[in-house]
């Protein structure tokens, strides 16, 4: 079975904290569904680890799920058009780099805007030629749904990853993919099933709600209604483990995820911080890993 990477970075992004997570893992995994798949740290682990018979996954940012599509079903396609966008950007000086940037942001937000099918390919492609060459590697948009991320001045990035690119697409065929609500995963889930949650997190700040995926946002309204539907799915027996912010890194009295996981197992975990537009505050945070694997087993 292929060894695969996140093809893209990911705001929230699990790699760094992927050994916390394994030592969650039940000792067997025969379904697995993950509603918020973001970059997908922790499907690719799984896939290659555990070789499921079902898997879900699901984001409610469609052109993420569009690109795990592209790269699962057309991943040759991908190589090719990923292959000549590095080409052409190499080609260019540094002032060109950035004019080469905006251009592709106009046309993919174009594609976005139009919705048409037959763009799919080459607009997979831009999502990911877009999410190395832009700040930080967020993904934001703005009220009307374009990408609105500036140029990061990349001198020499790695855009077309064959070799991982193949490995990714290797692991997800047996993969259903899916762009929605991550309420709509309940069919799929079941007492066989491990969940992992990773959703939008709780901002430490006013400030950090900027990094946003999707025109709606995710408000406390929206953590508590993803709590309750923890405890559902909780409920099934299925098997979960989730991950947010930690409010007590800005506010010790601040009990909410304390509170709304009362009846779960909450460990705190150190993470690094690596969005933020003051280096300074850049660094290691804590982070909440909420599970009920000790009230399944």
């Amino acid at each position: 079975m292929s060894l695969a990477k996140p093809f893209i970075k990911w705001v929230g992004g699990k790699s760094q904290l992927l050994e916390e997570i394994r030592e969650k893992y039940p000792s067997k995994i025969e379904r697995y569904c993950e509603p918020f798949v973001g970059g997908g740290a922790v499907l690719f682990d799984i896939l290659s680890r555990f070789q499921p018979k079902k898997v879900l996954i699901n984001d409610i940012n469609r052109e993420l799920i569009n690109t795990y599509a592209q790269i699962k079903n057309n991943c040759e396609g991908m190589i090719s058009q990923l292959s000549e966008i590095q080409h052409i950007y190499k080609t260019h000086t540094t002032e060109g780099k950035k004019d080469f940037y905006y251009e592709k942001r106009n046309r993919y937000n174009e594609l976005k805007l139009n919705c048409n099918e037959q763009d799919n390919l080459e607009k997979a492609a831009l999502f990911i030629f877009l999410n190395k060459t832009c700040f930080n590697g967020l993904y934001r948009v703005n009220s009307k749904g374009f990408f609105n991320v500036p140029f990061n001045n990349a001198k020499n990035p790695l855009l077309c990853d064959k070799e991982n690119l193949l490995a990714c697409s290797e692991l997800l065929q047996n993969v259903e993919i899916k762009a929605g609500d991550y309420k709509e995963c309940k069919y799929f889930i079941d007492k066989k099933t491990f969940v992992y949650i990773d959703p939008p997190y709780r901002p430490l700040s006013q400030t950090a709600a900027f990094t946003s995926y999707s025109e709606k946002g995710f408000s406390d309204k929206e953590q508590v209604e993803l709590g309750n539907f923890i405890k559902e799915i909780s409920s099934k027996g299925a098997k979960i483990v989730a991950s947010n912010s930690d409010p007590k890194n800005t506010d010790a009295d601040d009990n909410f995820f304390d509170d709304l996981y009362s009846s779960f197992e909450i460990e705190r975990v150190s993470a690094s911080r690596m969005v933020n537009s003051n280096a300074k505050k850049r660094g290691a945070i804590s982070e909440l890993l909420i599970s009920n694997i000790a009230s399944v087993f």
